[in-house]
């Protein structure tokens, strides 16, 4: 058993697969999809389901590795709001040299904050630079960065 991928569902798949890529340095393996077809009505339970996007190799893997998903449907329902809180999936977290240069990237390329940049420190002596953040469609990031 071994884990495969994650998936975000983007209002524009393009633009948030160039995020990813740009900010976090994820790598295209050549897995662009446009699919549609009865076996993606029945597995998704839609009629005429069509999607596209890419799988994208996340930063520090190698070839065995695990996918970030970025697809687009034709037609999507809208998202719950962006709520550090929230029931489900709460975030994607990715270990920077620099969370302050890469919090700077994030907004450049139209990303935001949630919460304020902090500094934690740990009774076994380690510490560490923390903030949420947000990609371009409002999925939360963390970032970090250990000492």
């Amino acid at each position: 058993m071994r884990y495969v991928h994650t998936n975000i569902i983007a209002k524009d798949a393009e633009r948030l697969i160039d995020f990813y890529k740009e900010v976090f340095h994820c790598q295209s393996i050549g897995e662009k999809r446009d699919l549609r077809g009865e076996w993606l009505d029945k597995l998704t339970g839609l009629s005429n389901a069509h999607l596209v996007g890419e799988h994208l190799c996340l930063p520090g893997y190698g070839k065995d590795h695990p996918t970030l998903e970025i697809f687009s449907y034709d037609e999507m329902e809208a998202g719950a709001g962006t709520q550090i809180n929230r029931c489900g999936l709460a975030h994607l977290a990715f270990e920077v040299e620099d969370v302050e240069a890469t919090l700077e990237k994030v907004l450049a390329k139209g990303g935001g904050m949630v919460g304020e940049l902090v500094h934690a420190s740990y009774e076994d002596g380690r510490k560490a630079v923390f903030v949420y953040a947000t990609d371009c469609e409002g999925n939360i990031l963390e970032l970090q960065s250990w000492a």
